[in-house]
Order: C-alpha cells, then sequence, then structure tokens
C-alpha cells in the first residue's frame, strides 16, 4: 500500500463542482492500493500515519503527530501511485488493485485511522475524476509504502 502524505492548513476535494470531502488542520493523504494488499498492510499505514511526528510543537520541532494535535484527514483514493515508469514514457499500472479489492481496502483504512482517534476523516470519492484542493503547510510532503518495511 503506499500513501503520499501531505500536511495542510486545509484541504477539500471536489467532484463535478460539488465538495464531497473537506478538512482543516491535518493531513490530505494520497493512497494507493496495490496488488497483493491486505488489511494487515492498511492497518500499518493507518498506525503510522496517526502517530507520524510531523506536526510542530511550542519549540517549532517536528515533534507532534496527527493525533497529538486533534488534526483531521482527507483520504482520497489514487491508484496511479503503483504508476510504473521504467521503460517508456507512458506509465503502466499493472501493479494497481482491481476495484473490487482496493474499495474495500480504502475503506478500511479509514475506519482505521478513525479506531485510532484521528478526529475527524473525509473522503474523496472512490474512482471518480476528482479536484483536489489544499493549502499546504510546510511543505511537509512524506512518500510511505509498505512494502518497502517488510524487506
Amino acid at each position: 500500500m503506499k500513501a503520499v502524505f501531505q500536511r495542510v492548513y486545509d484541504a477539500r476535494v471536489e467532484v463535478d463542482g460539488q465538495t464531497v470531502g473537506a478538512v482543516e488542520r491535518g493531513a490530505l493523504i494520497l493512497l494507493g492500493v496495490v496488488q497483493g494488499d491486505t488489511q494487515v498492510q492498511a492497518s500499518l499505514l493507518a498506525k503510522k500515519i496517526a502517530q507520524l511526528r510531523v506536526f510542530t510543537d511550542e519549540n517549532d520541532k517536528m515533534n507532534l503527530s496527527l493525533l497529538d494535535i486533534g488534526g483531521e484527514a482527507l483520504v482520497v483514493s489514487n491508484f496511479t501511485l503503483a504508476a510504473n515508469c521504467s521503460h517508456g514514457r507512458r506509465p503502466e499500472f499493472l501493479s494497481a488493485a482491481r476495484p473490487e479489492q482496493a474499495q474495500p481496502l480504502y475503506e478500511f483504512f479509514m475506519d482505521e485511522l478513525r479506531g485510532l482517534g484521528v478526529s475527524k476523516v473525509e473522503a474523496g470519492q472512490f474512482g471518480a475524476d476528482m479536484t483536489v484542493h489544499m493549502r499546504g503547510n510546510g511543505p511537509v510532503t512524506i512518500l510511505l509504502d509498505t512494502k518497502e518495511w517488510e524487506r
């Protein structure tokens, strides 16, 4: 499972001009489910993201987590995180999980964040063409890949 974590002042996602999810201070998480991912990877990733110490404390040091600040999370499904760009100029997405596998894991991941205590978890619309707006904080952008943790 892959994620791009972006620390934000606020973020929202629109489908056909209508806002379907919005958050204030916290994280915009682009989530990619790859073939072979399970609830184990989703749980590990949710825990890592909830506890990632990337928010600044009173000394302006990155010592606080999403949980510590009562931060919110906007989770947007993004199969293009599974892109393979190793040959040619057109990415291939063969390692991306099929929607029937990816959507339940996407929803499970969000439920895990809620269960860990993330104050508000909002979603994009799975499989839709979305417009994502965000005001980045930092910028702090972190790539996470559960396959790397298994090595």
